[in-house]
């Protein structure tokens, strides 16, 4: 897996991106500046893959911090109930304002998906048998839990239909204006590549952290800070995207290993390529409708998921 491969994909399927659609749009039509197709091309195409390009990387990463922190290669966003916990965050600041603002929104998702992210690290150090199938099972279980939590009083207050917005991953809605908050991913993703080998270690085990002269617990609380940072921006731009922080961390590891400065960015440029992939097949298919990215990651990604569990179940 080179890296010089993965960015021809990544190019050659950006630029296949920017002309799929209901619009027909062809290079020749961006020539005029004031037609309606470069109009088209600049607000709703141009944003719309660089929202893809941001939320795939920073997913993926966060699946590969969460895996590396947890020394659990089926841990992720998605199986750590940290998804899950970001959507009731947005409910609580429905319900606890009545016109919630994007700022009171971003705060309470920030706070959950935190607080729910490290409320399944403590379950997961008090689990006695740390099965490598076995901990993923318990976060879907723990995911579920707060994901019933939310459809109990959103169901309550009337706002099921508000709520469930969050639920679903859907690209087309992505316009200039309403992806900006991504650009946090950028940050992020530095701060990840600058601490890789940090927590490298502390993924060694907290004794083996603490030999080293490593803070682990600072490293691991800065590790779910950007898990969570990822998780709140990704879900309030675009909704709930499964699965992609969890396999594409696996797939790197089969060819690079898992030292994280090494993985890094082979894992970013390849969780940009599969949601770039999910997303044409989702605009394809059934043209000139459109199937919400979560519904193809989700698929695809679940039978990824069963391969990787049957295959790390052979190898154990």
């Amino acid at each position: 897996m080179k890296k010089r491969y993965l960015v021809i994909a990544l190019v050659a399927l950006s630029l296949l991106s920017l002309f799929v659609g209901v619009s027909s749009i062809s290079p020749i039509d961006l020539l005029d500046f004031k037609s309606e197709e470069t109009e088209i091309f600049l607000i709703s195409r141009i944003p719309r893959l660089i929202a893809i390009i941001l939320a795939g990387a920073g997913m993926s990463i966060a699946g590969l911090i969460m895996q590396s922190l947890s020394r659990n290669k089926f841990v992720s966003p998605t199986t750590a109930g940290t998804l899950d916990a970001t959507r009731l965050g947005i409910l609580i600041s429905m319900l606890v304002f009545t016109n919630a603002t994007y700022f009171q929104k971003i705060s309470f998702a920030f706070i959950f998906a935190l607080a729910g992210t490290l409320l399944f690290m403590q379950i997961l150090n008090r689990i006695k048998f740390k099965d490598a199938v076995f901990v993923p099972l318990v976060g879907l279980m723990f995911g579920n839990i707060l994901a019933s939590i939310t459809t109990f009083f959103a169901y309550k207050s009337d706002i099921i239909q508000n709520i469930s917005v969050w639920l679903q991953g859907d690209f087309s809605l992505i316009l200039k204006g309403r992806y900006e908050l991504l650009y946090i991913s950028v940050p992020v993703l530095i701060l990840a590549y600058i601490f890789a080998n940090r927590f490298t270690v502390a993924g060694m085990g907290e004794d083996f952290a603490k030999n080293l002269g490593l803070s682990y617990n600072k490293v691991l609380n800065l590790g779910l800070v950007l898990v969570a940072l990822i998780s709140t921006t990704v879900v309030l731009t675009v909704g709930m995207i499964p699965f992609l922080g969890l396999i594409i961390p696996n797939i790197v590891s089969i060819f690079k290993g898992d030292h994280l400065e090494k993985t890094l960015p082979h894992t970013a440029l390849l969780g940009v390529i599969f949601l770039l992939i999910c997303d044409i097949l989702g605009r394809v298919i059934i043209f000139p409708y459109e199937i919400p990215i979560s519904m193809t990651v989700g698929v695809i990604g679940s039978a990824i998921f069963l391969f990787l569990l049957f295959r790390g179940k052979a190898y154990a």
